[in-house]
């Protein structure tokens, strides 16, 4: 038997996988959490062999959650569980540890596919998953400090205000700007803070 823990705060999504779940005879869903912090309480102590882990809980990131979780168990096997997919999300999922990447419009089938493929040692990646990373394959990483200014980009601030929300001059704003522009392909602000958004390069708490 495969026992699964679930952390995920959207009620309709936890129904969604619960009810999957029920009808196979070789999986368990031993548990529930809403919050980050319920979440890792739980998977201490229900040691599940799969946990399935919101990528947007209230209290947290799972990404940024990923390392807490191979320090309590270097064996972990964990499925993130996204509202879509971007890119640069499932990249830093998988460099972190994750085993798997699935989003909630996941079929029922993929979905148990995903834990038992998880929980006998293999990594999961769904085809749509693939092709997204695939899509932007060997494109070249954002520094730290253009990552910075691509999420004022996307919070609307001028070249200006970055400039002086970072304490550097303005001709140095307009250089990460334009290798932020030919990094992730496109040439206005508009389209990098679109671009940004979609592949998960930049985190937004709606």
């Amino acid at each position: 038997m495969i026992k699964v823990l679930l952390i995920e705060d959207q009620p309709l999504a936890r129904i969604g996988v619960r009810t999957v779940l029920a009808g196979e005879g070789d999986i368990e869903l031993v548990g529930e959490a809403e919050t980050a912090a319920e979440g890792f309480r739980a998977f201490r102590e229900l040691k599940p062999d799969v946990t399935i882990l919101g990528l947007r809980l209230p209290d947290s990131c799972a990404i940024d959650d990923l390392d807490n979780y191979f320090i309590e168990d270097p064996k972990a096997k964990i499925i993130v569980l996204a509202e879509h997919a971007g890119d640069a999300e499932i990249s830093r999922a998988l460099k972190k540890g994750a085993a798997g990447y699935i989003c909630k419009d996941v079929e029922p089938d993929e979905l148990v596919k995903a834990i038992r493929t998880v929980a006998a040692g293999r990594k999961f990646i769904a085809e749509d998953v693939a092709r997204i990373l695939s899509e932007n394959l060997g494109q070249e990483e954002l520094t730290p400090t253009e990552q910075t200014v691509l999420r004022m980009i996307v919070g609307g601030m001028s070249n200006k205000e970055i400039a002086f929300a970072l304490d550097i001059s303005e001709n140095t704003v307009k250089t990460h700007v334009k290798n932020i522009f030919d990094k992730i392909g496109v040439s206005d602000r508009t389209s990098a803070a679109t671009t940004a958004i979609k592949r998960g390069l930049v985190r937004v708490d709606l």
